[in-house]
């Protein structure tokens, strides 16, 4: 997968090797992505929402991953002949693919927006901290123009810790823009397994409050485990769950705690108007939050924006129980209808192969992951079987 992800050999990339592209696209790509084009990816979101889910999360799947040397000469595409070859073949390119990913989508619905997608110029600005680029940012500008004029909102994606940093400044900038004091149209995704992530996420929620703007959060425990420093990470797996259940709970609460303390000076300030996606695979924390909503419908209390997510092809014993449970309560104004989500990418098998590259990544323990699964898949099984001979 890492070699198929990354070769610049036409026998091995499966845009040009039909016989590699038809194999992947019935596989990995079938379990993880929507679809190559808008045909097949209205059919795939059409049928998530046809079970029961409330929506996706959309995201084109374009990446550029430059080497060293690609690296070393990132600033030549700031100006003159490199500039505007970066422009055509990596701006242009990606700022259409994200149009239509917007395009593709309803109102309700996310999509999620990965920067270095963009290329040479992009991972540049984002590296020395720097603001778009004028024609990067124009594109940024009209995805966000055509996101709000049709209800779509907007996920800007975490990434490695080297662009991070610039990644949280444009995310600003844009929620500032374009969130309004009760509602977030552009949301910063924030990932648990960082041990400065109540430190970061403080800050922008201060930022929010004095800025007065909605602040939207997309919560993660983090995907570039292989690729941030280890210090940066929590010791243990445990810290990762503590933190990323802490922070929800926070910001389900709309209260500074242990978990999320107040940023300097904020101490005794109203917390900001928030909206989340909590994203993620884990039963319990998800489980965790609804009780804590339960809670708050039951004593009339007001709600944040909230919404689960999960990724296409997994943990969908996690999804489907929401799915359930949300069609069980619907019409009920005493409880917590919950709302759940997946995260498609779309694009073609050789623009995906990055993507599925980390999936795979993510799924080396495969049979510690697909436990649940397989132990969910096996009791609705029996279940169908027992209510077919009149059993059930």
């Amino acid at each position: 997968m890492n070699i198929l992800a990354h070769t610049k050999s036409p026998i091995l990339s499966p845009d040009s090797n039909p016989l590699l592209r038809q194999f992947l696209k019935k596989t990995f790509y079938a379990q993880f992505c929507a679809g190559e084009n808008a045909t097949e990816v209205k059919h795939t979101v059409d049928g998530l929402k046809s079970v029961g889910f409330d929506g996706v999360i959309l995201c084109y799947a374009k990446e550029v991953v430059l080497d060293e040397k690609q690296k070393a000469n990132l600033s030549s595409c700031t100006e003159g002949v490199a500039a505007e070859n970066c422009i055509r073949e990596e701006v242009t390119p990606w700022a259409e693919g994200t149009l239509e990913t917007v395009r593709l989508t309803s109102r309700g619905d996310f999509v999620a927006i990965k920067f270095t997608g963009a290329g040479s110029q992009a991972l540049y600005s984002l590296l020395n901290k720097a603001a778009p680029p004028p024609a990067l940012k124009e594109a940024i500008d009209s995805v966000c123009d055509l996101a709000a004029s049709r209800g779509v909102r907007l996920l800007f994606d975490a990434e490695n810790n080297a662009v991070q940093p610039g990644i949280d400044a444009w995310t600003l900038d844009y929620m500032k823009k374009y969130n309004t004091p009760t509602e977030a149209v552009v949301y910063g995704t924030y990932q648990a397994y960082l041990k400065s992530l109540p430190s970061l996420l403080s800050s922008h929620l201060a930022i929010a409050r004095q800025e007065n703007y909605a602040i939207g959060v997309k919560l993660v425990r983090g995907a570039y485990i292989g690729s941030d420093p280890r210090h940066l990470i929590h010791d243990t797996k445990a810290d990762t769950d503590a933190c990323y259940d802490g922070i929800a709970e926070s910001l389900a609460r709309r209260t500074y705690s242990s978990s999320l303390p107040a940023a300097e000076g904020e101490s005794g300030m109203p917390f900001p108007a928030v909206d989340v996606v909590l994203a993620g695979h884990n039963q319990l924390s998800n489980r965790k939050i609804q009780a804590i909503r339960a809670e708050q419908a039951e004593k009339g209390e007001e709600r944040v924006d909230l919404v689960y997510a999960q990724l296409q092809g997994m943990a969908d014993e996690v999804s489907c129980e929401l799915v359930h449970k949300s069609k069980e309560l619907q019409g009920s104004e005493k409880f917590d209808i919950p709302r759940a989500y997946k995260y498609l990418v779309w694009g073609s098998t050789g623009e995906c192969m990055k993507y599925l590259l980390r999936r795979a990544q993510e799924n080396k323990d495969a049979v510690e992951r697909t436990r649940d699964s397989r132990n969910a898949m096996a009791g609705e099984l029996n279940r169908r079987v027992k209510t077919f001979f009149g059993l059930a």
